[in-house]
């Protein structure tokens, strides 16, 4: 009770006047205007970029581009593409296309916060790896800090937004036209299967083929053997038919004299055989008249006989005589006349038909011998006029024979030569026929390894080419999935600035507001009732603070917590924790202890981390970061204002309460030490 009426107390005087009342709701207003304007002003900067003027300079002259599968060829010009996208209002600025002498001295007299210059080769140098002589493009960014650094930031970041969509655009360009490499790849080496089937094919065929080969050359070599024996035995026989031939032409020439003789003999044997064949028919025609006498006449002797054997024997053998006589005489040559006996006659007369036979034969052979004599003189003519051409061509058949056994001699080296070769050549055969059960197993893996490569290429249709050139391109898609969402720029820094406008907004109550009712010191009042009458009014003050500065950020700003009453909590619970720490330094320390919570308030403004993140704060800061109680509202703020944790927030805010707790402690403990009056507190050396 003592509490509430030295808190009414301290509020009644407070509100004693116009002027105090206009005072009081200046200070309650002070951390919303504080909070409002900065938030205002910050709420989305970037949103407002196109008011920025920046210079824009295109030079790029485009480039020609091939396409690989039909020669179509395609104009491209991504210069002109650039300045349509930043003028489309994805680059940020207010893009203003110039000149670049025009660009450069604008930027340096801050009329352009920065000028962006697409050389001549732009378009030429991004085509320029499809061409296979790559040069990397390049984008010239002017800017001048001493216009504005966050503007060079921002500058920088659009300049990275370009190159990002150029090599998206250009990566995608180059992808398909790698991906349609593939497919003409893929269609080859399909062919190439095609061609090594059959190259395995051949290579059994061939491996076949050589195995034949090895069985024709073993029997090439063993004919190349005997054919070079035959040639040594051809050349031995030569040599000894040219050494028996020596004496054919003188041989030859003695055979022609001969030949020319008998064709003489034959002339003169054809007409003795001429006469002898007439005489032969006389003497065949005169043995025919005697025979036939002889027969005559030995009738007529055996008539007599027969009629008077006795008286007649004389004159029988007397007329037999007679009649052998007569025979003999008929036969011109041989036989007398006289008296021949039966027998005698019988034997006279039985040859006779003998020899007519005979004579006939004899004048048959005879004729015969004479047709034969007339073709034996002709052809003794011939054979005469052949061994004179014998004779004449024996000299070059000599000379021809001498010749072919030495043909033969070298015949028979080179079918030796041969042979040897033919040995060489089976054996290699073996080794031609290893080779070709080497190559057919090479073959058989170089198209298993097609196979195998080709089910690895991949063969696309347009659509998944398109498809696949754009995710190459950009192959990274960030998705914004964000577990507690700030929404603005301003929204971002609201806890920041709420939490600092709560320690000024503190800070200031103390300007009109006693740390310690001074009557109750007087009174020797308990200390901690002491403390607590000087802190409860600031903190009726700092409680209307913080409502009108969230009610100004949620309605007024748009920036709605999403959770507003765990908000305005944590923000009720920072402000007694800034009040309780302002009021212990207020008492201790009096007008030093003012100047003591702005430089922590100076403090807390570089390490609450309420920009960039706490973890970017140097060393030593970094250890005063976690000590003061403006980082845990900044923290515990952003969880309640954004949709976060909750329990990070306890958390935060279990530090706040300590932290006015050990603030309600020390200004305890200074209330206890100031019941005693000296002389420092009726006469303070400063007094703000």
């Amino acid at each position: 009770m003592i509490i509430a009426r030295l808190t009414a107390t301290e509020l009644r005087r407070l509100a004693a006047g116009t002027l105090p009342k206009l005072a009081i709701l200046a200070l309650v207003v002070i951390p919303s205007l504080y909070s409002g304007l900065y938030l205002f002003a910050n709420e989305d900067p970037y949103g407002r970029l196109d008011q920025v003027p920046a210079a824009l300079v295109v030079r790029d002259r485009g480039a020609t581009t091939t396409d690989p599968d039909t020669g179509t060829t395609q104009q491209v010009d991504y210069g002109r593409q650039v300045a349509d996208r930043l003028a489309g209002g994805r680059g940020g600025f207010r893009w203003v296309r110039t000149t670049q002498a025009e660009a450069e001295a604008g930027v340096r007299d801050d009329r352009y916060d920065a000028a962006l210059i697409i050389g001549p080769s732009f378009s030429q140098d991004l085509v320029s790896s499809a061409q296979y002589r790559p040069k990397q493009a390049s984008l010239t960014l002017v800017t001048n800090d001493a216009n504005n650094y966050l503007s060079t930031t921002i500058a920088n970041t659009i300049a990275d937004d370009v190159r990002d969509a150029i090599a998206a655009e250009v990566g995608t360009d180059a992808a398909g036209l790698f991906l349609q490499g593939f497919g003409s790849i893929h269609t080859n080496l399909a062919q190439g299967v095609q061609g090594a089937d059959r190259l395995v094919a051949g290579a059994g065929e061939l491996a076949t083929g050589t195995q034949e080969l090895v069985g024709g050359t073993g029997r090439l070599a063993a004919g190349a053997a005997e054919t070079s024996r035959g040639a040594a035995e051809l050349a031995d026989g030569l040599d000894t038919l040219r050494a028996d031939t020596r004496t054919l032409p003188d041989a030859t020439r003695r055979l022609a004299a001969g030949a020319a003789k008998v064709a003489a003999g034959d002339d003169e044997i054809e007409r003795v055989a001429t006469e002898v064949e007439a005489a032969a028919a006389r003497a065949a025609t005169e043995a025919q008249a005697a025979a036939r006498a002889a027969q005559e006449g030995a009738q007529r002797v055996e008539e007599r006989r027969g009629t008077d054997q006795g008286q007649d024997l004389d004159a029988a053998y007397d007329a037999l005589e007679s009649a052998r006589a007569a025979v003999q005489h008929e036969l011109s040559v041989l036989q007398d006349e006289g008296y021949l006996t039966p027998e005698q006659v019988q034997a006279l007369t039985d040859p006779v038909p003998r020899l007519q036979g005979e004579l006939a034969a004899a004048e048959a052979a005879l004729h015969t011998a004479t047709t034969d004599l007339r073709a034996l003189d002709i052809g003794a003519r011939e054979v005469a006029q052949g061994d004179a051409a014998l004779a004449d061509a024996t000299p070059r058949l000599a000379q021809g024979i001498a010749s072919a056994a030495a043909g033969a001699g070298q015949l028979s080296s080179g079918t030796a030569q041969v042979a040897q070769g033919a040995d060489e050549l089976a054996d290699s055969s073996f080794t031609l026929y290893d080779g070709t059960k080497e190559l057919a197993s090479g073959v058989t893996e170089l198209r298993d390894g097609l196979q195998s490569g080709l089910a690895r290429i991949p063969d696309l249709d347009q659509q998944t080419e398109r498809d696949t050139a754009r995710t190459i391109g950009d192959p990274v898609r960030v998705a914004d999935d964000q577990l507690a969402r700030a929404g603005s720029y301003g929204a971002g820094l609201a806890p920041f600035f709420m939490s600092l406008a709560t320690w000024i907004g503190g800070y200031v109550l103390f300007l009109l507001v006693r740390p310690l009712s001074q009557r109750a010191l007087a009174a020797g009042a308990p200390a901690w009732r002491t403390a607590l009458g000087g802190w409860l009014p600031a903190v009726v003050l700092g409680a209307a603070q913080v409502v009108l500065m969230t009610a100004l950020v949620a309605f007024a700003l748009d920036i709605r917590p999403v959770y507003g009453a765990y908000t305005v909590l944590l923000l009720l619970l920072a402000s007694a924790a800034f009040i309780a720490i302002l009021q212990a330094l207020n008492v201790w320390f009096g007008a030093v202890g003012e100047f003591l919570g702005l430089v922590l308030m100076l403090v807390q403004l570089v390490t609450a981390g309420g920009t960039f993140p706490w973890q970017t704060i140097p060393e030593p800061l970094l250890s005063v970061h976690r000590l003061l109680p403006m980082s845990y509202t900044v923290d515990g703020l952003r969880q309640t204002l954004y949709g976060g944790d909750l329990a990070s927030a306890a958390g935060d805010a279990a530090v706040l309460a300590g932290v006015l707790v050990l603030g309600l402690v020390a200004t305890t403990w200074a209330a206890y030490r100031r019941r005693t009056w000296t002389p420092n507190r009726l006469q303070p050396e400063l007094v703000l």
